[in-house]
């Protein structure tokens, strides 16, 4: 049998089973969102949950969240920094992708949609949601 390092019996002494020392769990984290400059009690004006992601409207900077599969960290934007919202509906799946001022947009191919840290996708549900993130955030732009 294989032994190991992170797995350890209970008689075994080591920090998985010293129970003193604070365990490194994300779930037992809480971060402060982003947009709530520190108070932790601001709430986004529209928040939308897609399959590669969730976008979070603040009044002050768009937050877009990814999963821990995602090769994109998640991201956030200051208002005054966008120069746009790009969204199509597409037939079975849609994008958002927030243009930032400095930053050259990404196209995507004749079947595909762009792929970057600022975009995030949608199926059919998520058309609503995603109409009223692009208006929250263009409501919000100075560019």
């Amino acid at each position: 049998m294989v032994r190991l390092p992170w797995r350890r019996d209970d008689s075994e002494p080591g920090p998985a089973n010293d129970r003193s020392e604070p365990v490194d769990d994300p779930a037992a984290t809480t971060d402060v969102e982003a947009g709530s400059d520190g108070d932790g009690e601001s709430e986004p004006v529209v928040e939308c949950a897609f399959q590669d992601g969730t976008i979070a409207v603040y009044e002050d900077c768009v937050s877009i969240e990814r999963p821990s599969r995602s090769r994109f960290d998640d991201v956030s934007i200051p208002t005054a920094e966008i120069e746009g919202v790009d969204l199509d509906n597409g037939i079975t799946v849609g994008y958002l992708q927030v243009v930032r001022a400095g930053v050259e947009p990404d196209t995507g191919g004749l079947l595909s949609d762009p792929v970057n840290e600022r975009t995030v996708h949608f199926g059919r549900g998520g058309r609503d949601c995603a109409a009223s993130a692009r208006d929250a955030i263009l409501e919000r732009t100075t560019g």
